[in-house]
This record gives C-alpha cells, sequence and structure tokens, in this order.
C-alpha cells in the first residue's frame, strides 16, 4: 500500500514538474509576443509617413500593412490561449479534456501546450467538421 502511494505521488510530481516547465514555456511565448507586439505599436505599422505616387507601391504596401494585422490578430488570439492555458495551470483544470473529461497526455501538452482537448476529441473534432464542409 505505502509503495502504491509513493508511485502515485512521484508519477503525479513528475507531471506537475512537467507542468512547471509548460508554464515557464507558455510564459516565454507570452513576453516574446508582447515584446514584439511592443516594438509595432512603438514603431507603428508604417513607421515613416509612406506616400507612394506609383498605384502599384500603394497597394502592395497596403497588402502588406494588412498581412501584418491578420498576423496581430492571429498573436492576439495566441496570447489569450496562453492566458487561458496559465490560468488552467493555475487553478488545477490544465492537462483536462474539457470533452469528455478524461486526461490529456503529457505529450500532447508539451506539443501543444494550449490544447483543451485530447487527441481522441480532437481527432473526432477534426472529422465532424470535415463532415460539415462537405
Amino acid at each position: 500500500m505505502v509503495k502504491k502511494d509513493r508511485r502515485e505521488r512521484k508519477g503525479r510530481d513528475t507531471k506537475e514538474g512537467k507542468f512547471d516547465e509548460i508554464k515557464k514555456d507558455l510564459e516565454r511565448q507570452k513576453a516574446a509576443l508582447l515584446a514584439e507586439s511592443g516594438e509595432i505599436i512603438t514603431g507603428g505599422l508604417n513607421p515613416g509617413v509612406e506616400n507612394f505616387p506609383d498605384m502599384t507601391d500603394q497597394a502592395s504596401a497596403e497588402t502588406d500593412q494588412n498581412f501584418t494585422l491578420r498576423l496581430r490578430e492571429r498573436e492576439q488570439k495566441l496570447l489569450k490561449k496562453i492566458d487561458e492555458a496559465l490560468e488552467r495551470i493555475t487553478d488545477g483544470t490544465f492537462g483536462i479534456c474539457e470533452s469528455c473529461g478524461g486526461g490529456i497526455s503529457l505529450k500532447r501538452l508539451e506539443a501543444r501546450p494550449v490544447t483543451t482537448l485530447c487527441i481522441e476529441c480532437k481527432t473526432r473534432q477534426e472529422a465532424d467538421e470535415k463532415i460539415r464542409e462537405s
């Protein structure tokens, strides 16, 4: 009985230790994204006033700006997912599938720490989406 409790505790401690590494990685990602967005904000999307006499150059500059804005939107969504993952780590729900309530494998969490679904539920979700798109 004591051996079993020790093994369970050791497994839990190891998993929590991995969550600490995942937490640190998420915090690093968040800091990098915020630092990069801070550079954009202080420098602006167009640091100099660009007035292109050629319509093609102007269109190209606007396309670049739109692309940058789309990237920023994706980064913003990622920041939100990172914050939610950090919150789940804090409240103890990290690593629990929000669909089936089962555990999410540590390997999956290390590969995609912002995930909220176990691999089985994610596979099912993607298959359902594929069917709806058909």
